[in-house]
């Protein structure tokens, strides 16, 4: 632990490099509401926070700039309140989800889209697997003579479509009977417990069971929505980390294990190394489950630079997963 004046030290070194992305001398810091020391007195302590890991001087004649841990530090006994968020911000929280209708895909997506407005990171929304949603309606679409499409709407307000073969010789009639009888052998149903009767109609029977097959296969996947990576980018300087970045972003399968991992450890903030991608190290992530009935259905959060205004991130991404869970919970 710090003793006072050193943390006092730490945190406004952290927010003036927060707010500045500039190696933050102890002049300055002498001046900062709450030091009331010198600035040799300044300098000596952040020297001292440099040895033990807290601050590090990227260049000899400049000033000093937090690294991972003097961020942990801050993040865990320094940063305001999580429940400190602009008014504004949750009044522009609140209308988003009052207005938020129509398929479950666009709002996990719009959503994604208000994370990077409203802290300026990369946003990424893990929606709930469609597998445990009860089947609202089902049907079964023709597209040409030997396609159709397979389309599944689920009490989540998610939309599940899959593409399905047909035989050459597939009637309209026989399309149609197949259709009927799927919507009422699945309504009420789930895709994890998906399955219809036989009819005794063979051609029928056939449809049925691939389109079942075929619903079934979306079931697993994960509704994953990444928004605002070009403006975490302009957040470096260096080329090279910001090509690794979106590259990392782009890989959905990443970004997905990277918040599950952070939130099955009990974490709400990952720091540079901490959450274990190499190619996102000078990156955090602040993540927050998204609850319904006491069901842990996804997960919401910000990636952005290790010098993110964490308060504000933190605030403003479990405002936003309270209301999402929320609004999914309406159904």
């Amino acid at each position: 632990m710090l003793d006072e004046r050193k943390a006092a030290i730490l945190s406004a070194v952290v927010q003036e490099y927060i707010a500045t992305a500039q190696p933050v001398g102890s002049s300055h810091i002498a001046t900062a509401s709450g030091i009331g020391v010198s600035s040799a007195t300044v300098r000596n302590e952040m020297a001292v926070l440099e040895q033990e890991g807290y601050l590090t001087q990227p260049h000899t004649s400049a000033g000093r700039i937090p690294t991972d841990k003097g961020y942990r530090f801050f993040v865990d006994h320094l940063a305001a309140p999580r429940t400190s968020i602009d008014t504004a911000v949750t009044r522009q929280v609140g209308d988003f989800f009052e207005a938020a209708h129509g398929r479950l895909e666009e709002m996990l997506h719009q959503t994604s889209d208000l994370l990077t407005r409203l802290t300026r990171n990369a946003a990424v929304v893990v929606g709930p697997k469609a597998e445990a949603a009860t089947i609202r309606s089902a049907q079964i679409v023709r597209l040409s003579s030997t396609a159709a499409t397979v389309v599944i709407v689920l009490g989540n307000g998610s939309v599940e479509s899959e593409l399905i073969e047909l035989g050459d010789d597939t009637s309209d009639v026989t399309l149609n009977a197949a259709s009927t009888h799927l919507a009422a052998q699945l309504a009420g149903s789930t895709l994890a417990a998906a399955g219809v009767s036989v009819t005794g109609d063979d051609a029928v029977d056939a449809i049925c069971t691939v389109a079942v097959d075929a619903a079934r296969g979306t079931a697993a996947d994960d509704h994953v929505y990444v928004g605002g990576a070009s403006t975490v980018a302009q957040a470096f300087d260096a080329v090279e980390v910001v090509r690794q970045v979106l590259h990392t972003l782009e890989q959905q399968f990443v970004v997905v294990s990277l918040v599950r991992d952070i939130v099955d450890r009990g974490m709400s903030v990952a720091i540079g190394v901490e959450h274990g991608v190499e190619p996102l190290s000078a990156c955090s992530v602040v993540v927050a489950p998204v609850v319904v009935d006491g069901e842990h259905l996804g997960s919401v959060g910000v990636l952005g630079p290790t010098r993110m205004n964490y308060p504000q991130a933190l605030a403003t991404v479990d405002i936003v997963s309270e209301r999402l869970g929320r609004r999914l919970g309406e159904g």
